[in-house]
């Protein structure tokens, strides 16, 4: 019996001929199913857009974050002239809390983007550079994690609090200095899951069969285990981002974040929090944003873990 009278006698007909996607593919297929995971792919695909917008459009952001002082309307609820109402010294709560959100946004990606490069360079050469190599690299991620994590990033901005770093501007500066004080505690996860994934790929049969086909070593980390170690490593990074939001809103609530005027949503619910009994939007507004920022980023995080789990293939 020919195959496709086999297949059409089993009712396989579709599944003979359907091509066979591959694993990020069908990974994106899984994830636009997860209606949470894309309902908070929208929300902040919309608040990003918003942040930026409203720090460099004038239609969206009439007033500046930390200059503008309105003296008329002073500690006053949402409104046609100000949307989300004013702080105590007459700031368009609207404005800061787009400023607040877009340091958020920066501080999370690009803590998880130092932390991904450093989790590669230590669990890369901890999986790969032999035991001696492992044990030391190892060791310091094991110091790196018994350190108590909100304390080293205290003691880092109280030391670098006052310095600018070269051809940077003092804001700049200072926002960078955040990032790199929550990158020097934050690595140590991603550097472990990376060292665990390239160990247990190392013995994989298709990384062996490489090898003995005569592929260099620099073939075989780029080609076959570096794309293997992705997924883990992607959802991990999704997972991190809301955890380094909020340890920039913790910093600028204790008073040890950005320097005033800037408006982190931290600072901002500290300020507000002097007036909760009289204006309770000082503190719902950027309580609020955060809270979303948080929620939206552990949803993705949630659907992308689903979607690139290769048991759910």
């Amino acid at each position: 019996m020919a195959q496709a009278e086999l297949a059409s006698e089993l009712g396989l007909e579709q599944l003979a001929t359907r091509p066979e996607r591959g694993l990020w593919s069908d990974a994106f297929r899984r994830l636009r199913r997860n209606r949470m995971a894309m309902v908070a792919l929208f929300v902040l695909v919309a608040v990003f857009a918003l942040a930026i917008l409203g720090n460099t459009s004038e239609t969206v952001q009439r007033y500046s974050p930390g200059l503008d002082q309105d003296y008329d309307h002073i500690q006053e609820g949402p409104s046609g002239l100000h949307y989300l109402g004013t702080d105590n010294l007459g700031r368009d709560t609207w404005a800061r809390v787009l400023e607040g959100t877009l340091i958020s946004l920066q501080v999370g990606l690009g803590v998880q983007v130092i932390v991904l490069a450093i989790g590669l360079l230590v669990g890369g050469l901890a999986a790969l550079g032999g035991r001696t190599l492992d044990n030391i690299m190892m060791r310091i991620t094991d110091l790196a994690y018994a350190f108590p994590d909100l304390l080293a990033i205290i003691l880092l901005r109280a030391v670098f609090a006052d310095r600018d770093l070269p051809l940077v501007g003092h804001d700049a500066s200072q926002r960078l200095l955040v990032i790199f004080a929550i990158s020097f505690v934050a690595w140590v996860t991603i550097a472990r899951l990376i060292r665990g994934q390239m160990l247990s790929l190392k013995e994989r049969d298709f990384v062996i069969a490489a090898r003995s086909m005569g592929a260099t070593s620099l073939q075989i980390v780029f080609k076959h285990m570096l794309p293997n170690t992705l997924g883990p490593v992607i959802v991990a990074i999704v997972f991190g981002i809301p955890l380094a939001i909020f340890a920039e809103a913790v910093l600028g609530f204790i008073g040890f974040g950005l320097p005033p005027p800037t408006a982190s949503l931290g600072r901002l619910i500290s300020d507000g929090y002097a007036y909760i009994r009289t204006n309770l939007y000082l503190v719902m507004f950027p309580a609020g944003t955060l809270a979303i920022l948080m929620l939206c980023f552990t949803f993705l995080g949630d659907g992308l873990r689903d979607a690139l789990d290769p048991r759910a293939r």
